[in-house]
């Protein structure tokens, strides 16, 4: 994005909220730069949902009625009550309280009468935790977690639907009675409204709780009896819904003009041409499309790694790993990777250098020792591998917690899988 739309961006953001911190306005013009918005009108396609990782809900609500006050046409304007433009009729329209929404399912809107009477359930929370948080100390990963879980079963019992307000509200409950343990700040700062994290774990939690072994499907809408016989376009099409963000997480059909011997064939083609230096990307990726039902099947049934890495070889290469991630997510491995990179990397680096660096003996260290050895490692790019590292010395984290060393000679068969960690784990040779 250029200098000028940045420019526009941050003056829509101070034009109304001027007091803002500069640092949140920091963080919200990234993620609107992240969300796509490139004009004044593209600020009413923007939703409530997508500024809370930075502003305070009412925050989010005030911007959003004021910019999209500012995206009305004259004529949609002149159509107003007495033909003026009035901020009182205008922002009715936008007002989370509008004849819309009453109209929307229950379950998006907050069930006041057990929420004003939800109390911290407290006197469940194990006597570690109720210690820690007593004294002002971070609670561990391991405590938060068995926190988190408590709360869900506790809400879960008030109401069976359960949607991101009343986690919001129950963040709100407890990080305000033990800010100084459960907030969320980094380096002295609270980044945003201060409960975000809590929010999302239990979002995560409730997410994790409804899930069944089977896979959601989200319909497509029902339409006249003319669409039914045209093409339907890929957002409508019936799809498998996973809490994840999988769209094809389990594919019910094979498809149309597939069988099982037809796959069989393909995945056959795919193996030999592994083996071969001349390949054609543009046969290979066709050949992972078509045969990406086969795959799914093979992985929820738990084929182990190494079976899949004999059968799918290009499954771990990035040609083929880049088409089955586009299958299963809807979006571009590497361009998604890329975009964030280029969005947040020189900032993060830039972080590290010059603030992160004078208040950790380890990450000054560890960064000395990277500007030394910078051009003489191999592979990804060099501000890649930094930023990798310098977040493992900034969190105070083991490498070999991430990292797992094998010899130059090591085959990848030979990886003694006993010694890595089951956490996500980088083998490197």
């Amino acid at each position: 994005m250029t200098d000028m739309e940045q420019t526009f961006i941050r003056s829509a953001i101070t034009e109304v909220l001027p007091d803002l911190p500069e640092m949140t306005k920091d963080i919200l013009e990234e993620t609107l730069q992240s969300l796509g918005v490139e004009t004044y009108e593209d600020f009413q396609f923007v939703n409530e949902a997508d500024l809370l990782s930075a502003l305070r809900p009412i925050q989010a609500r005030k911007v959003l009625a004021a910019w999209k006050l500012r995206c009305q046409t004259p004529e949609s304007s002149s159509s107003s009550v007495g033909g003026s433009p009035g901020p009182s009729a205008s922002l009715m329209s936008y007002s989370p309280r509008s004849s819309s929404s009453t109209s929307s399912d229950s379950c998006k809107r907050p069930d006041i009468d057990w929420m004003d009477s939800f109390v911290i359930p407290w006197d469940k929370f194990p006597e570690e935790l109720m210690q820690t948080l007593e004294r002002g100390k971070r609670p561990s990963p391991q405590m938060r977690r068995e926190m988190v879980r408590i709360l869900v079963c506790e809400m879960k019992r008030k109401s069976t639907c359960l949607s991101k307000i009343h986690t919001i509200e129950v963040a709100k409950k407890i990080v305000a009675k033990y800010p100084t343990s459960l907030q969320d700040i980094i380096e002295g700062d609270v980044i945003g409204p201060g409960y975000h994290s809590l929010v999302k774990q239990l979002q995560n939690r409730i997410e994790n709780v409804k899930r069944s072994t089977t896979p959601k499907i989200r319909k497509r809408k029902n339409g006249t009896d003319e669409s039914d016989t045209d093409e339907v376009p890929p957002e409508q099409r019936a799809a498998i819904q996973d809490t994840y963000g999988c769209i094809k997480w389990d594919l019910k059909f094979l498809p149309l003009g597939e069988t099982e011997e037809s796959q069989q064939e393909k995945k056959e083609k795919l193996r030999v041409m592994s083996k071969q230096t001349d390949v054609n990307p543009e046969e290979v990726k066709l050949l992972m499309k078509s045969t990406f039902y086969t795959q799914r099947k093979q992985v929820n049934q738990g084929t182990n790694i190494k079976s899949l890495l004999q059968e799918w070889p290009f499954w771990f290469d990035d040609l083929g790993m880049a088409v089955h991630f586009k299958e299963l997510t809807g979006s571009e491995l590497q361009e998604t990777f890329t975009r964030n990179l280029d969005l947040k990397g020189k900032r993060l680096l830039n972080y590290m250098n010059t603030v992160a660096v004078y208040k950790s003996k380890r990450l000054l260290q560890a960064l000395t020792k990277f500007k030394v050895m910078r051009g003489e490692l191999s592979g990804c790019s060099e501000d890649v591998k930094d930023m990798v590292l310098l977040l493992l010395s900034y969190f105070d984290e083991k490498e070999d917690t991430m990292f797992c060393y094998v010899e130059d000679t090591c085959l990848a068969g030979e990886v003694q899988m006993d010694q890595v960690q089951l956490t996500p784990t980088i083998v490197v040779w």
